[in-house]
């Protein structure tokens, strides 16, 4: 989920941007040193976005910049458990599939994918159920449940996130929409069936008595 918030923290400004005008020059750095940064109370670190509040500028012996305490907001993004998100497919593994959700990427294990067996095709990067003869490839967009989330603040990308697309109204958005359309002859057959009683005459239980 993404969420905008309200964070302060210490920056320091390096030489060459302390002629620029000073919240500019806190915005860049605070870019600089968060952004892409994860952190397991907040999440992921998406965007800098306004200073809010810049302190006075203190500098240390033997360093050339100046630090300034300055309040901002920003744009992060937490995964929550039971959440549901929709991403696209960014890698096709025997194992299964990652998939896009915001600045980290989450995993739907092949056991998560659907009901029916799957297997790899590795010529084509593809993983294809049994009965169905369905594929999910690289570029697809999915619905899924997050299961799992184990967020690295020292490694980012080794970040876990855990999905599932085993339950209802989650899987390829392909499939939902299949899924969610009337069978065909199904409408037809309803109709039929008003059209015989509408033609049926009114009171013929009872003629002849």
């Amino acid at each position: 989920m993404y969420k905008k918030m309200r964070l302060a923290d210490t920056v320091r400004i390096a030489p060459e941007l302390l002629g620029e005008p000073v919240k500019e020059a806190v915005k860049l750095a605070l870019r600089d040193k968060l952004e892409g940064l994860v952190d397991k109370k907040i999440g992921a670190m998406v965007a800098v976005k306004d200073i809010i509040e810049v302190g006075e500028g203190h500098i240390l012996a033997g360093d050339g910049g100046v630090y300034y305490d300055a309040v901002f907001d920003a744009v992060t993004f937490m995964p929550e458990m039971q959440e549901i998100i929709e991403g696209s497919v960014v890698e096709v593994v025997e194992f299964g599939i990652f998939v896009g959700i915001g600045p980290l990427d989450g995993l739907v294990h092949v056991s998560q994918l659907t009901d029916e067996f799957v297997s790899y095709d590795e010529k084509n990067s593809r993983l294809i159920t049994k009965e169905s003869g369905r594929s999910i490839v690289e570029g697809d967009k999915v619905r899924a449940r997050i299961i799992a989330v184990s967020l690295n603040e020292r490694e980012p990308r080794d970040s876990k996130i855990g999905l599932t697309m085993r339950q209802h109204a989650l899987g390829k958005l392909e499939w939902i929409e299949e899924a969610t359309k009337p069978k065909e002859g199904g409408e037809e057959k309803v109709k039929g069936k008003k059209k015989k009683k509408e033609e049926m005459p009114k009171g013929s239980k009872h003629e002849g008595t």
